[in-house]
């Protein structure tokens, strides 16, 4: 089997506070209706659908989780250098994010963090 392309679709409870937060850390929208708002992520252009909840749940044929409390998938996002690790973790807090472990080294040569959006979905940034 082939794919042409894979991309997230996330649940939201609010649009205009998802869009403002990808847009504050500076990520490229993909468009946005009264449903959903898309980002592109990284230089493939990764693709993440942020769909209203009561959208999106239906599709899933079963309740989605309480992103707050449990763990979905997290994805991680290449940086180039230590500061820039930080400087990400400056502006997540910033954008209204919330770090769920701050910068840190873990073994030799990573460096990175984990945060959460305003929903609750898990991002880390990562240096190695």
């Amino acid at each position: 089997m082939k794919t042409r392309k894979i991309w997230a679709n996330f649940g939201v409870q609010d649009l205009d506070r998802t869009t403002a937060f990808y847009n504050q850390l500076g990520f490229t929208s993909n468009g946005s209706s009264d449903q959903l708002t898309s980002f592109f992520f990284g230089d493939d252009k990764f693709v993440i659908h942020f769909f209203l909840q009561n959208i999106l749940e239906p599709a899933m044929f079963g309740p989605i989780i309480d992103y707050r409390s449990g763990n979905e998938i997290i994805f991680t996002l290449s940086a180039d250098t230590k500061g820039e690790v930080d400087n990400w973790e400056k502006a997540v807090r910033e954008a209204g994010g919330t770090i769920v472990s701050p910068p840190v080294e873990f073994g030799k040569g990573y460096y990175g963090f984990v945060f959460a959006d305003p929903d609750g979905h898990k991002f880390n940034v990562f240096y190695m």
